[in-house]
């Protein structure tokens, strides 16, 4: 299948999961914030796909986690009912087998946003900026803490905005007073351990590995900046 058709068939499969999960949401105003994130994140897909087309893997690896986005916004996040559905096909819940207190799902999304979106941001800076070595793995993981942590922001931003049953349905804290600060260290891990595996993988199929993560990190203008480069541009005018 080519690219285009692959992602033509994921768009389809999740216009028709967006739409099943947008008939009578738990919350329909809370439905609307969360969803908005997505049209914005859809309108720079298509910026992006307008010029180039990814690779199936980063298609794949978005489109797993707008589906799991979807099923956070239709119930809001602190109230998926996973352990029901567990319950139901085993007879146990599925936060008394791993020793859980609380609904979980948010943890288990902003894990996901690292694990699964480094590798395609990755893939961008790449294709885009043309980093190499050390840089190809250190930039996605430091846009994804940086992005997570602008999230938590606007999370707050929001809460404060709407207040009331909105505010604290979209903030999901659930009585942790340390909620923005795990979400945001589970999106670093989960990138973490992406772009970990993501370069043993290549440090196993590419040759020049060594010397590509060694230049990487190599001197590439000796001269300072700074102060020195005005004086050198002025200079030059």
């Amino acid at each position: 299948m080519s690219h285009r058709r692959y992602q033509a068939l994921l768009a389809f499969v999740f216009l028709i999961w967006w739409i099943a999960l947008a008939i009578d949401p738990l919350y329909r105003k809370d439905w609307a914030l969360e969803n908005a994130l997505v049209g914005a994140f859809v309108l720079a897909g298509a910026v992006v796909n307008h010029r180039f087309l990814l690779s199936r893997v980063s298609y794949t690896l978005i489109f797993v986690f707008l589906f799991l986005h979807e099923i956070g916004a239709h119930y809001t996040y602190a109230e998926v009912p996973y352990d029901a559905w567990f319950g139901a096909l085993t007879g146990r819940t599925f936060n008394s087998l791993v020793g859980w207190e609380r609904n979980n799902f948010d943890r288990v999304i902003h894990f996901s946003y690292g694990l699964l979106l480094a590798y395609p941001v990755r893939e961008m800076f790449i294709r885009v900026a043309d980093v190499r070595g050390f840089w190809g793995y250190f930039l996605p993981l430091d846009l994804t803490m940086s992005t997570s942590m602008i999230f938590e922001l606007f999370e707050w931003a929001a809460a404060v905005f709407f207040g009331g049953d909105l505010g604290m349905a979209y903030l999901g804290t659930q009585g942790d007073v340390w909620d923005a600060h795990k979400d945001m260290a589970l999106a670093s891990l989960g990138a973490l351990i992406a772009m970990s595996f993501t370069a043993l993988l290549n440090s196993y199929l590419q040759r020049d590995f060594a010397r590509e993560w060694g230049d990487s990190l190599r001197v590439k203008h000796p001269k300072p900046l700074g102060e020195d480069e005005i004086a050198r541009l002025l200079k030059k005018k």
